[in-house]
């Protein structure tokens, strides 16, 4: 796999992560604190936690945490918004409330925290941006925000590509197609660049493989790790383009440093860019256990399919390429082993 280095940053430079205490948040800081940036981050702890930020300061030493500020706020709070966004060069919202099951739940809740949320954060970016002058002047370089492949629901064609779009499946999916739509109505009103970012399927250390809403890898790593065996939903041929966190930290910072206002907004599909199986997703799992010598139990248990769930799913990064020059740095394989090495250190 041709390995694509981080672009170097400007030294000093101020970047807003809103979710920052979440799993991808998490890691964007440490990242950004690595190579010498400013960071503030605003999360309400919903589903980030505060044991990801502390977990982030223990890894990049007491000389990085200084140039973190932290925040505890919603970001449906405008007054809130405009406080983080001061002085700030770069946005990169993942803030949201994620799940798809989870979404036909509570959909309300979802649509305020994904749609509202991200409507009052553009919102307040936009004016800002507008202020002449002085200290509440913005030096704001580019927004990039979290969508998700959810958005391309039903639609057949493999593999999916940024302008192919099906009915969406879930109100989760509808929230994240909405910011798209929001996003695009913006950018003409607004003199920094907007990228969303099409999540697939994103994987790795820290991520929460607790609760009824958690993604498989996590969750198949507990399960394991306690002696149980993995349930898989349908037949175990569903499949999906898995993508290691590394890789959605690379497309971030690529995004930011490199979009261009003459675009019109844009969206990119973020993925591995190779589809999996759960059926080879649950042996490449079970392998990694048997490399260190353990003994899980191979045996799965199916249950019905779930829905909203799409049956396959795999990424064109095609375009994500070519504007940003974005490659995977991390294929599924090697992102595994090193995820359930985390988990079980």
């Amino acid at each position: 796999m041709t390995r694509v280095e981080f672009p170097k940053l400007e030294p000093d430079r101020h970047w807003l992560v809103t979710g920052g205490a979440g799993f991808i948040g998490s890691h964007l800081v440490e990242h950004l604190l690595l190579t010498g940036q400013r960071v503030r981050v605003v999360d309400n702890y919903a589903t980030g936690k505060k044991a990801n930020i502390e977990a982030v300061l223990a890894l990049v030493g007491k000389e990085c945490a200084g140039r973190l500020e932290l925040l505890e706020g919603d970001i449906r709070d405008k007054s809130l918004c405009e406080r983080a966004l001061l002085g700030v060069d770069y946005v990169l919202h993942q803030a949201a409330l994620g799940s798809v099951p989870r979404s036909f739940v509570a959909p309300l809740e979802t649509h305020s925290a994904n749609v509202s949320g991200f409507l009052t954060l553009l919102q307040s970016a936009r004016e800002l941006s507008e202020r002449v002058g002085g200290e509440r002047g913005s030096t704001l370089r580019s927004f990039v925000y979290a969508s998700s492949s959810s958005v391309y629901g039903d639609h057949p064609e493999l593999p999916k590509s940024e302008d192919n779009l099906g009915n969406v499946l879930s109100p989760y999916a509808a929230s994240k197609r909405s910011d798209e739509l929001y996003a695009s109505a913006f950018q003409s009103v607004v003199p920094f660049p907007i990228v969303g970012l099409r999540y697939f399927n994103v994987f790795g250390p820290r991520q929460d493989p607790e609760g009824a809403y958690a993604a498989v890898i996590p969750r198949w790593i507990e399960t394991l790790r306690k002696g149980e065996e993995c349930v898989v939903f349908g037949d175990g041929e569903t499949s999906r383009d898995f993508c290691f966190v590394e890789n959605v930290v690379l497309a971030n910072v690529l995004a930011a440093t490199k979009a261009n206002k003459r675009e019109l907004a844009q969206v990119v599909n973020v993925a591995g860019g190779e589809k999996t199986s759960l059926t080879e997703l649950h042996r490449i799992i079970v392998n990694n256990f048997v490399s260190l010598g353990l003994s899980p139990k191979e045996k799965v248990n199916h249950e019905a399919f779930r829905e909203g769930d799409v049956r396959h799913s795999l990424a064109d990064i095609e375009r994500i390429q070519e504007l940003y020059g974005y490659l995977p740095r991390v294929d599924v394989r090697d992102g595994i082993a090193r995820t359930v090495r985390s988990f079980l250190e």
